[in-house]
């Protein structure tokens, strides 16, 4: 086979290695303390200044009364059934957090599918670096434990620290959010990668198109989703009042006695 002698010519653990390496664009000192800004940071502003142009774009001359653009029906369309998804999952008390949950799902779907989308300029996803996707999730969880405070009171949420798993979901929480989508955001570009340093060797640019559908496009958009499916639960259980569950409990143990 042709394959075979290719193949063991390849130096994939080289090659992947450049792939994978997160490259420092540019720096600067304070005092004795460098600031490094890479590759992924400056990816990442990328996708929030063309998001921000979009958007303004995008909601210009918008009305409120009168016959309206074709334009502002579709952007009508596309957040009602947003909010009505959300609505549904969370309920209207955490009504005021649906924008901020449009938006991460758009920048990580965006972010994860940004190698496809600018291939050309050979962008690389942010999230798969770990400081990305931390960052994501420390800010989620910031929001989850304002609507906790918000929802139960201070009093409220303290009294939920009395029980030591309610501190370890503080951490786990995050914890969980920030390596659940790095770690599936790096496999996906890892494996993709591999096809592609393959498939150039061979002369078979047919295959990495047909792995991208999965790799990049589905696999992108399906850990946005869940990222966001999560932090929308999460914050569903914080904003739930605390006498709320009290009457669960009361009302299962009398089913319990019954």
């Amino acid at each position: 086979m042709v394959v075979a002698p290719v193949l063991m010519k390849l130096d994939l653990q080289k090659e992947l290695t450049e792939a994978l390496e997160i490259n420092e664009v540019f720096g600067f000192n304070i005092g004795s303390f460098k600031v490094s800004v890479d590759e992924s940071t400056v990816v990442s502003w990328i996708i929030i200044a063309v998001m921000t142009l979009i958007a303004i774009l995008l909601t210009r001359n918008l009305k409120v009364q009168g016959e309206i653009t074709k334009r502002q029906a579709f952007l009508e369309l596309c957040y009602e059934k947003s909010e009505n998804f959300f609505k549904g999952l969370m309920g209207e008390k955490v009504q005021k957090f649906i924008p901020w949950l449009m938006s991460v799902a758009l920048f990580i779907g965006i972010s994860n599918t940004i190698g496809l989308l600018a291939e050309p300029f050979n962008f690389k996803p942010p999230t798969k670096s770990m400081q990305m996707t931390a960052a994501l999730a420390i800010t989620s969880i910031i929001i989850v434990e304002y609507a906790a405070y918000k929802g139960k009171g201070v009093g409220g949420r303290l009294k939920q620290f009395a029980n030591p798993i309610n501190i370890m979901e503080v951490f786990t929480k995050p914890l969980s959010l920030c390596m659940r989508l790095f770690g599936n955001v790096l496999a996906a570009f890892t494996i993709m990668e591999l096809i592609k340093i393959v498939t150039r060797h061979i002369f078979v640019p047919i295959i990495p198109v047909a792995f991208s559908l999965y790799f990049d496009i589905f696999d992108g958009l399906l850990q946005a989703y869940i990222f966001v499916f999560l932090t929308a639960l999460y914050l569903e259980e914080a904003s739930e009042p605390v006498k709320k569950k009290d009457k669960k409990k009361k009302k299962n143990k009398a089913e319990q006695t019954a």
